[in-house]
């Protein structure tokens, strides 16, 4: 099974980047990172150290139901280039373990899909997961926090 790794779209990150507003209605807020811990939802890689980045709402849904989850991400606040959806993003190999949870077509939690997963583990996890013909797609989010990091879906 061929993963493809779902990240935000250039036009949501454009529009955020030209003063758009976040999934809350408020301003994204610009900071510089210190290089640790500031994975980019376009790019998948972690923002440099003295580079500015915006943390803002995110929804990764496209209806607001019970299961649509918003939270708190970064992405660069300079342009970057989208991650190419084939490989393993970088920003997934930056952390021990990653939660991983699988949604059907209505965009509503499959459960008995939702659970921790070491980082060498993710493809495996979710090649298991897609196989499943009740589960369309999956969202990767951080196991200490619980931020969306990006989407999965079978190729």
């Amino acid at each position: 099974m061929n993963l493809h790794y779902i990240a935000m779209s250039v036009q949501e990150a454009e529009r955020l980047r030209q003063g758009g507003r976040d999934a809350y209605g408020a301003p994204p807020e610009r900071r510089i990172s210190d290089g640790d811990g500031v994975p980019c939802r376009h790019c998948l890689r972690n923002v440099d150290e003295g580079k500015p980045y915006l943390t803002l709402a995110y929804r990764p849904f496209s209806s607001v139901q019970a299961y649509s989850e918003t939270g708190p991400i970064f992405m660069h606040a300079e342009y970057c280039t989208v991650h190419d959806g084939r490989t393993l993003p970088p920003i997934l190999a930056s952390s021990k373990s990653y939660l991983l949870r699988g949604y059907g077509s209505d965009e509503r939690i499959v459960y008995g899909t939702g659970g921790a997963v070491d980082a060498e583990q993710i493809e495996q996890r979710a090649e298991g997961l897609l196989a499943r013909p009740d589960v369309a797609f999956l969202h990767v989010r951080s196991a200490k926090y619980n931020c969306y990091q990006c989407r999965i879906e079978a190729r």
